[in-house]
């Protein structure tokens, strides 16, 4: 049968999509609470599908660009990303780093009959429910592993310096004549081949040759990590940099806030003096939850909070006691019988290293002779008495003397 233009232009337009609101990050939503969009129904064609959806436009803040959306829900909702910037909606990061962290194959037809099958499947399964549930492979993933990776590499907070704008071309080239009121950046590029100028919507969505998401597992496989010490019995952690005592200092109320959610803890401690804090937990479980996910990643006040696992105090003030710095070149003399501690911390000296050769003795002079007898002189005897005890500083030929001798 056939059908007239308009006709089936209506017959189409039933599979069309149509929202009230698009699905966005927070980082594309912006930071302004009173911002207003422009909603075209059915004005653009989904990059990934190809059927026309409503799209929205807005400015997510003060200064920034206008941003529109790029994908139909129906595609965000499959891949369970944001319909501008195409990142994961739960860790706000690209396709490619969540898939290949929670080991997710990409089965999904990308162009064709298949590729439209497929959505009519998803929409299906979809309309089944209330619309909100990601699709099963990333629902149903349990590696808890994975997932603290995840927020490990992803922002605790929203990154709108993403929403800049563009660099003027003309201006580049010196050829602006716009000023200040062109809406473009008056910047030069740090690096014109910078592969981050080179990305694509299909490779983000799919998850394939994305320059940031090589970027961020770059970084997360260099990045430094905190092991848990050999001793199951320790469960207090050290934070530092909480800044000189004041108002800017951060508070043991504020600390509470934030480190409370890994686990019960048993004592917090502050050092106001020295700007640091101890965290006891209660289980060894909690602490390695609170070491994992805190480290490198904790700022309050603007601060970024130094992690590392403490030590209990009695064992340390034992190993301070026992414990003797080497010295390059100088040899570690055996510690005197009276001033050892206990037998054990003298065999830790004695027993670890043979004691170093004694030191060679050289017998002294019993007596030592001085010659007291006086040279007898010219013109005199000497059988004129007892001689007189000599000393070499009376010899006039020493020391330079010219006179005689007083005697």
């Amino acid at each position: 049968m056939s059908m007239s233009k308009s006709s089936y232009s209506q017959y189409n337009r039933k599979n069309w999509e149509d929202s009230d609101f698009p699905i966005l990050c927070e980082t594309c939503l912006g930071n302004n609470p009173y911002m207003r969009m422009m909603k075209d129904k059915h004005g653009r064609e989904c990059k990934i599908c190809e059927r026309p959806f409503t799209t929205f436009r807005w400015q997510p803040g003060k200064g920034a660009r206008y941003k529109n959306t790029e994908l139909c829900q129906t595609c965000a909702k499959v891949k369970n990303v944001c319909q501008t910037c195409m990142f994961d909606l739960e860790y706000g990061l690209p396709v490619q780093v969540r898939d290949h962290e929670l080991q997710i194959a990409d089965n999904i037809p990308k162009q064709g009959a298949n590729r439209d099958f497929f959505l009519q499947n998803v929409e299906r399964t979809l309309g089944q429910g209330d619309g909100t549930q990601p699709i099963a492979q990333i629902a149903n993933n349990m590696d808890q592993a994975a997932h603290d990776r995840l927020r490990r590499m992803a922002r605790s907070q929203p990154y709108y310096k993403r929403n800049a704008p563009h660099i003027c071309s003309f201006f580049v080239k010196g050829e602006c004549k716009r000023g200040e009121e062109c809406p473009y950046r008056h910047e030069k590029p740090t690096d014109p081949d910078d592969p981050l100028s080179r990305q694509n919507i299909r490779d983000r969505y799919y998850g394939t040759n994305d320059p940031v998401a090589e970027k961020i597992l770059n970084r997360a496989a260099a990045a430094p990590t905190l092991s848990p010490p050999a001793d199951t019995t320790i469960t207090t952690l050290y934070i530092g940099n909480l800044g000189p005592a004041g108002p800017q200092q951060v508070t043991e109320k504020e600390l509470n806030d934030v480190f409370y959610q890994y686990g019960d803890i048993r004592c917090l401690r502050v050092l106001t003096e020295k700007g640091c804090a101890f965290i006891e937990y209660t289980t060894r479980e909690a602490a390695e939850r609170a070491a994992e996910r805190a480290f490198n990643k904790t700022f309050i006040k603007g601060r970024k909070l130094s992690i590392r696992w403490g030590e209990p105090q009695a064992k340390r003030a034992a190993d301070n006691s026992n414990y003797v710095t080497p010295v390059p070149s100088v040899p570690i003399l055996p510690i005197p019988d009276g001033l050892a501690p206990s037998t054990s911390s003298q065999h830790r000296f004695t027993g670890s290293m043979p004691r170093p050769p004694a030191p060679p003795t050289f017998a002294g002079p019993s007596r030592l002779v001085v010659p007291n007898v006086r040279p007898v002189r010219a013109g005199e005897s000497s059988s004129s008495g007892p001689p007189s005890i000599y000393y070499p500083s009376q010899d006039p030929t020493r020391l330079g003397a010219k006179g005689d001798v007083i005697e």
